[in-house]
């Protein structure tokens, strides 16, 4: 078994042949970067010794994200990777020491557009991880550093310096490591030791298009407010150690006059949080790294393009958010492990918060807005809930045939996707505690203090014993105020999401509904059918003891359905209206082929019944076997020809059949209702309006047998009502 950088391999042979771990998500990640691809943006990053890499943040698979779904667009060690934002084909990514190439997807061609050193130009000096922006203002435009800043607007055909060499200009063999200036001729010597003294990060201000801010690898903070005619400096910032690597620079999106900064110094020994904040372009600094842990590193910030008091950083042990600007600052620890967050990006168009980490892969917080929108004053209310980002309506695919990893075995490596529908994140302020929660903590308190506990009395017992569950019921309703469905939730205190389906409920009976294994790949639970596009609204309630309270709500939000379909449907109206044709019939079917089943078995427990009473039953007898037999004809029709069908011969199609076969066939489907469902449908309809009739007929019959074995003083039977008077 070997570990490196790419994972696990493992040998059989002596090395000779290994196979490769493809399952396990450790990728290092310098680097994350987003493009603007719709439905769903890519994400790119550079890894450790394993190439530059993009992939999708989510698909429209059932199956999740696979390895197939990734791509590579640079060779060596991976960095800095930026994409057009409005074609997601270009794409510029980067191996170490500036090996920059436009990646052409759509061709899948490489070509290196790294600046090239005129005939009289001093050799650049390039960063083992070379920053890299591409500009807000034009998408031919990029920014590039080695220990000058490099700028191209014809998308790296050419490239000017608008710089002079940025950097303290050190050389670093005269540099002491260890106490001492090593000789040429110590092992490794400049071969393992980085170039020294080059830019680190590049920013450049959103709302002036010549405002840009640069940090290098010895300490220094640049600026330009004219475009790189020129340039001050900043050095020996207050609370920071001199020569600390400036690991990234941000430019605010609200203030020209702001930026952020963070320095790393776990390279002399130093792991504090190093972050620092300017309001007056440079003239001042002030730390905002405040309550973050004193031993973690911190190696990028975000700011929200919203909420300019919204920050983000990246630090060796987790990413931590802050709502007031740097003042306080709270781990984002929910499905996030302990690893050390190298970069982030802030997809603005999907509000998603976007992680690179070094040993675990990207990690992508979907929709953070509820961040910026829940106050301190929210969170004295009884209720909230946060304004919901519209949903995307479609059918997810099954591009292995069945779910999960298919027949893929245990090795194959997925990621699910985030489910399909809206995304409803709440708050409650208090649980909903039942009588025995309140007891026990009011004797744990006792307890506490030391104060006397008395066993509670039978009465006071038996309220709780008998107290039904509370919950909490999230009511979704559509633009004419109908009820499209109900969803139950814990009632439990704190932040909650839940996803609505953007489908009405199961038409399937509520008892005996079907739940899949996580390991059953065939078959599936009920589900009901899609609603149709438009807006919505959702409110939040509490159940307790019987009463329905209203805590919060109704807030808005729109389902669109997402156009891929190539035969979509030419009026989606028609195909609710059918849907619910369906679907109110398939609720009247289960009910009548459960009553078959109940008069079917009542009239066999009638027939012992008859055997056990003190009276002749020759005539009772007589009267069931007929309704047994009127039994036979109407199964056959719901449900076909059994004998034929176990015999394997063919059968024509029962009202079962045709019914649950078009919810089959167009639950999961926004293309036109084939003809042949239609027609299918009537028949259905038809058949079952013919039969209906006849089992209610059957059903009067086998009340009147019991109605006979209630005289003749019959043992009891399943459903049958004693005759007391």
């Amino acid at each position: 078994m070997v570990g490196c950088d790419g994972g696990i391999y493992e040998t059989y042979d002596h090395a000779k042949t290994y196979h490769y771990k493809d399952n396990l998500p450790v990728t290092q990640f310098y680097k994350v970067s987003t493009d603007n691809a719709y439905p769903f943006y890519g994400v790119h990053g550079g890894t450790q010794d394993n190439l530059s890499l993009g992939g999708p943040s989510r698909t429209t698979s059932a199956n999740g994200i696979t390895n197939a779904d990734w791509y590579v667009t640079s060779l060596g060690d991976g960095f800095e990777t930026q994409v057009d934002q409005s074609n997601p084909d270009i794409i510029y990514a980067q191996s170490q020491y500036g090996g920059l190439v436009r990646f052409d997807r759509k061709s899948g061609e490489y070509l290196p557009i790294k600046p090239i050193e005129g005939e009289n130009d001093e050799a650049y000096r390039w960063n083992w991880d070379a920053p890299l922006f591409i500009s807000q203002f034009d998408n031919k435009r990029l920014y590039f550093g080695a220990n000058k800043i490099f700028r191209t607007d014809d998308q790296g055909n050419s490239w000017k310096v608008i710089s002079p060499d940025l950097s303290r200009q050190i050389d670093r063999n005269k540099m002491e490591v260890m106490g001492k200036i090593w000789s040429v001729d110590a092992i490794a010597k400049n071969q393992s030791t980085d170039i020294f003294g080059q830019t680190t990060s590049i920013a450049e201000s959103k709302l002036d298009e010549n405002i840009i801010w640069v940090g290098t690898d010895d300490g220094l903070i640049q600026l330009t407010t004219d475009g790189g005619k020129t340039w001050s400096k900043f050095d020996n910032l207050p609370g920071v150690p001199t020569m600390s690597y400036v690991h990234q620079i941000i430019a605010s999106l609200h203030d020209k006059s702001t930026a952020y900064v963070c320095f790393n110094h776990h390279r002399y020994g130093d792991f504090k949080p190093y972050v620092l904040k300017t309001s007056d372009s440079g003239k001042s600094w002030k730390s905002i790294a405040s309550d973050l842990p004193v031993r973690g590193s911190v190696y990028t910030i975000a700011e929200d393009h919203v909420d300019k008091d919204l920050l983000f950083a990246g630090t060796e042990f987790g990413c931590y958010f802050s709502s007031n600007g740097g003042a306080g600052w709270l781990k984002l620890g929910s499905g996030l492990p302990t690893v050390a967050v190298r970069d982030i990006e802030i997809q603005r168009r999907e509000n998603d918060l976007v992680l690179a980490t070094f040993g675990r892969g990207f990690y992508v917080l979907d929709d953070y807005t509820p961040l910026r929108h829940i106050k301190k004053d929210d969170l004295e209310k009884e209720a909230y809930i946060a304004p919901i980002k519209d949903a995307l309506m479609y059918i997810p695919r099954l591009p292995l045939g069945l779910r999960d990893k298919g027949h893929l075995g245990s090795s194959f490596y997925n990621t699910p996707n985030p489910e399909m529908g809206a995304v409803i994140t709440y708050y409650v302020k208090n649980d909903i505690k039942k009588l025995k929660d309140i007891r026990k903590e009011k004797e744990k308190t006792a307890y506490e203090k030391k104060e006397k506990v008395f066993y509670p009395t039978l009465d006071s017992l038996e309220l709780e014993d008998k107290q039904t569950d509370p919950y909490l019921l999230l009511t979704i309703v559509d633009a004419k105020g109908n009820v499209v469905r109900h969803l139950k939730a814990p009632a439990t205190k704190g932040i909650h999401r839940l996803t609505w389906d953007l489908r009405y409920a199961p038409a399937d009976p509520v008892e005996g509904r079907y739940t899949p294994a996580p390991d059953q790949l065939f078959g599936a639970a009920p589900q009901g059918y899609l609603v149709m596009p438009g807006s919505y609204q959702v409110s939040l309630s509490s159940y307790h003891d019987g009463i329905i309270k209203q805590l919060a709500g109704p807030i808005p939000f729109n389902a669109t359905l997402l156009p891929q379909a190539s035969l979509p449907a030419k009026d989606l109206a028609d195909n609710g209206a059918f849907y619910r044709l369906v679907s109110d019939m398939s609720k009247e079917l289960s009910a009548t082929n459960d009553l078959l089943e109940q008069i079917e078995s009542r009239v066999k427990h009638a027939e012992s019944a008859i055997l056990d009473m003190p009276a002749p039953g020759a005539d009772l007898l007589a009267r069931t076997h007929d309704i047994r037999k009127a039994i036979i004809p109407i199964k056959t029709k719901l449900n076909g020809n059994e004998t034929r069908a176990k015999r394997e011969f063919e059968t024509k199609p029962s009202i079962n059949d045709r019914v649950y076969g078009i919810i089959y066939s167009v639950w999961n489907s926004t293309s036109e209702i084939p003809k042949t469902l239609k027609d299918a449908f009537g028949v259905a309809q038809k058949q079952y309006n013919e039969v209906f009739p006849v089992i209610r007929e059957l059903d009067k019959k086998v009340a009147g047998i019991e109605a006979e074995l209630n005289k003749n003083k019959a043992p009891y039977t399943p459903g049958r009502w004693p005759d007391k008077k």
